[in-house]
């Protein structure tokens, strides 16, 4: 690709010392294959830092209570946005939010735990794809806040 015709902008933001910069974030494994595992967009900016969506919805799936998850990033005046769970249990399994909250502080950094909240859901709202929805995620949390 050369460029965007007509568009010099969205060119240079595009590509950069002979990168296309697509947005994805991802990783070359063992053969070399290229893994995608996220978008740059849907990064959960905490005080700088930055923090994928999916590496703790990964993590979150390995308890073996949890069914599903999705992390949004919830609004915070001070930090930005904060780390926010929806969890959904396996039949019969029963987990409390603190000792999910534990699970995840035990494997990964300060900046990453789920400080912005964990909630527990019968589902979590996907397209017919299996993408999750976070749009629907963020509007029922900022619905919430409005409220009350």
């Amino acid at each position: 690709m050369k460029g965007y015709l007509g568009n010099e902008k969205a060119t240079r933001e595009t590509i950069k010392d002979g990168w296309l910069l697509t947005g994805d974030l991802g990783f070359a494994d063992a053969d070399g294959q290229l893994i995608i595992t996220d978008r740059i967009k849907k990064l959960i900016k905490y005080k700088g830092m930055q923090v994928a969506p999916a590496e703790l919805e990964s993590l979150l799936v390995t308890h073996p209570a949890v069914a599903d998850s999705a992390v949004i990033g919830a609004p915070d005046e001070r930090a930005g946005e904060l780390p926010r769970a929806y969890v959904v249990l396996k039949p019969n399994l029963h987990v409390s939010e603190d000792e999910l909250q534990k699970f995840i502080a035990e494997r990964v950094a300060p900046y990453k735990q789920l400080q912005g909240g964990l909630e527990f859901r019968k589902e979590i709202p996907k397209l017919a794809a299996g993408k999750v929805l976070r749009r629907v995620l963020n509007d029922e949390l900022l619905a919430d806040k409005t409220r009350g």
